[in-house]
């Protein structure tokens, strides 16, 4: 039997690439979006024209909305938010009370369907922040790490607080869920306000001896290209037993400075350029890595697709679709 899948925030980075995989699989897939940060680009329009595939274009703040997308999915990932550092820092009270708003709706439409088997929510690395701010935290983190809040008063507190918020939710819901929290997914079309396709801009610009900024050039992170993280996401609804569970999606490793990160996208690029060190972003963590243990033994999925590869193919992808042909990006 197809699984009928409804995936929220489905024009996005992470969301379109899942539905590409899930209509390969032979699911009848629904995507969710009111296009306020994602692009309607040929993949979206190619993806919403095949077979078994429905886009609709709606505000998930509306509950009427939210009630009006069906009662017969037996999937449902909620991916919708407000994110983005320029949304987080400019209007903190709207991405704490609409994300929560959001949610608590796609609750109340999860709950009202006849068979649902799994609702998904999107959480983030984030709300580890708050630990970091006042403890220890151990890296590789773990899922189970003790959450802290961090400072109120400080804008990017509003977005982790909206999805630590939204895990409760789903805890106390009645709901067969499973939470995941996306550590670094990069691929393409993500958008270019991230260290990787920046980097692959500044590089594909510039002319060898050029300086390039490099900031939190010694920080370290580690990446998850798009393929695992959607192919962890597809066995996550598939096994009985992530039920219940809070999952970090991601990569363990390796953990590479902001710096190397850097040399390599413009190592991909074919181009020979100098590091112009810039001071830490504020609020960046000096380390980031997701402890995935649980997750590879639960999803019995391991990332394969390594670094450089998949700046590779990342690099293609920009370079033909938005570096030399001016076509869109996500915001």
């Amino acid at each position: 039997m197809k699984r009928n899948v409804l995936i929220t925030g489905g024009a996005g980075f992470i969301g379109l690439s899942l539905a590409r995989r899930l209509l390969d699989e032979g699911c009848r897939v629904t995507i969710v979006d009111n296009f306020s940060r994602a692009v309607s680009d040929p993949e979206l329009r190619e993806t919403a024209g095949r077979d078994g595939s429905t886009l609709v274009n709606a505000d998930l703040l509306d509950e009427n909305a939210a009630g009006k997308l069906g009662d017969d999915f037996d999937v449902i990932y909620h991916l919708a938010a407000i994110i983005g550092v320029a949304h987080v820092m400019g209007r903190p009270y709207d991405v704490l009370y609409d994300n929560v708003r959001m949610t608590a709706n796609m609750i109340r439409c999860a709950r009202a369907q006849r068979g649902l088997a799994r609702f998904l929510f999107a959480s983030t690395s984030e709300v580890y922040a708050g630990t970091l701010s006042h403890f220890d935290l151990p890296v590789p983190t773990p899922e189970t790490t003790p959450l802290a809040v961090s400072d109120l008063a400080h804008p990017r507190t509003s977005y982790m607080l909206s999805k630590i918020y939204g895990e409760a939710l789903c805890h106390q819901s009645g709901l067969p869920f499973t939470i995941f929290r996306p550590h670094n997914v990069y691929g393409p079309r993500m958008g270019m306000v991230h260290v990787i396709p920046e980097q692959l801009r500044k590089a594909h610009e510039a002319r060898d001896g050029d300086s390039i900024e490099v900031f939190s050039h010694d920080h370290t992170r580690s990446f998850c290209y798009i393929d695992d993280a959607v192919e962890m996401l597809v066995l996550m609804a598939k096994r009985g037993e992530c039920v219940g569970k809070t999952m970090n999606l991601g990569n363990q490793g390796p953990e590479v400075t902001m710096e190397d990160l850097a040399g390599l996208c413009w190592k991909i690029a074919g181009k020979e350029l100098r590091m112009d060190a810039r001071p830490a972003s504020p609020g960046s963590p000096v380390r980031r890595a997701p402890d995935m243990t649980q997750t590879i033994q639960l999803t019995g999925h391991r990332p394969r697709v390594g670094l450089e590869e998949g700046i590779g193919r990342t690099y293609r992808w920009y370079r033909e679709n938005v570096f030399d042909t001016g076509g869109p990006s996500a915001r």
